[in-house]
């Protein structure tokens, strides 16, 4: 007896039969929504390259934040723009710094949000760079004569890490891509009594050209050379899980791809290869892309931003970090 070969596209044909039998579900609870904070009042100052981004003082993140949590999103990631930087960035784990202060707010006016921090130092230097740039000839050179100490980087964003826990951050997020940093991190949480601080690595951060936009908005490109010294060939895969493995022995609680539409296939290696949580960041120069297109007509962005997300998704991310975490929170309801 033969038996009828079976066919999807029968069940394809009504829109309930679709959702009973739908492999992958984007959920508001995925998302994470970034925000960039700096000093003053009342500020709102728009992104030219990220439409609907801004950068906002304290008083109208909160604002902005309690919209987030309204929508159900889950989780921000602060991103902060000092009001001086230097060469080493001192800013970043100043008691009275931007990102401090923005979380201690937040955490009074909206504790219910998780609040992750991103932990690096191109924000705050001078130079732009993530980490301490010392003049040499030999090393992981980031431009002619010059090379990132990594070392004295690492108690650097111990301390970073470190002032983020005592302000209250819920997470730590090391994104600098410093051989150590996630050890150097849990040992300095630990000693000082907060071993509960969960930490995401950026731990495939590829050295990407889709960066530009978030550039941009926080004020941070590099002002010589590049980060490919430090940051991953984008050529390279299986680089990817050495990373990933060793910041997860170096005690990362949740993992990270990004890019992440550029970079599918590596969060689909990485999810089959591990268990830990893990997060990709659909970056800003794939946001801006969908804005451009959806500005001049080309593209049904609602349904491009949703398709992006559940591709995302699909490839193995339990975490979403995307500027479209507003727009697809109200077409999700």
């Amino acid at each position: 007896m033969q038996y009828p070969v079976y066919r999807p596209r029968r069940l394809r044909q009504n829109e309930n039969f679709r959702r009973l039998i739908r492999e992958t579900q984007l959920r508001v609870d995925n998302l994470v929504m970034p925000f960039f904070v700096r000093e003053g009042k009342g500020v709102k100052i728009p992104i030219p390259s990220m439409p609907g981004n801004f950068q906002f003082s304290v008083d109208n993140l909160l604002k902005e934040i309690k919209q987030v949590k309204d929508l159900g999103i889950p989780a921000i990631l602060l991103f902060g723009i000092p009001r001086k930087k230097d060469e080493l960035g001192s800013q970043a784990y100043a008691k009275d710094g931007i990102i401090q202060k923005a979380v201690s707010n937040i955490k009074e006016k909206v504790p219910d949000i998780l609040v992750i921090t991103d932990v690096c130092l191109c924000e705050y230097t001078a130079h732009g760079h993530c980490g301490v740039v010392k003049k040499t000839a030999r090393g992981r050179s980031c431009a002619s004569g010059f090379e990132i100490d990594n070392d004295a980087t690492l108690e650097l964003l111990a301390n970073v890490s470190l002032s983020y826990a005592k302000a209250g951050a819920d997470i730590v997020a090391p994104s600098a891509m410093m051989d150590g940093e996630v050890k150097a991190i849990r040992q300095a949480l630990d000693n000082a009594g907060y071993p509960n601080t969960p930490i995401m690595a950026y731990s495939a951060k590829y050295a990407s050209s889709f960066y530009g936009p978030f550039r941009q908005a926080a004020e941070s490109p590099p002002q010589f050379g590049d980060r490919k010294s430090y940051q991953m060939d984008i050529a390279n895969a299986k680089e990817a899980l050495q990373e990933v493995n060793l910041d997860i022995l170096e005690g990362a609680d949740i993992i990270m791809v990004k890019p992440a539409l550029a970079y599918l296939d590596i969060i689909r290696r990485v999810k089959e290869k591990f268990c830990l949580p893990l997060a990709a960041y659909n970056v800003s120069g794939e946001f801006s892309m969908v804005k451009a297109c959806g500005k001049l007509g080309w593209i049904d962005e609602q349904k491009i931003i949703l398709e992006i997300l559940t591709s995302i998704k699909r490839a193995g991310a339990d975490i979403i970090i995307t500027y479209h975490a507003k727009e697809a929170a109200e077409m999700l309801e």
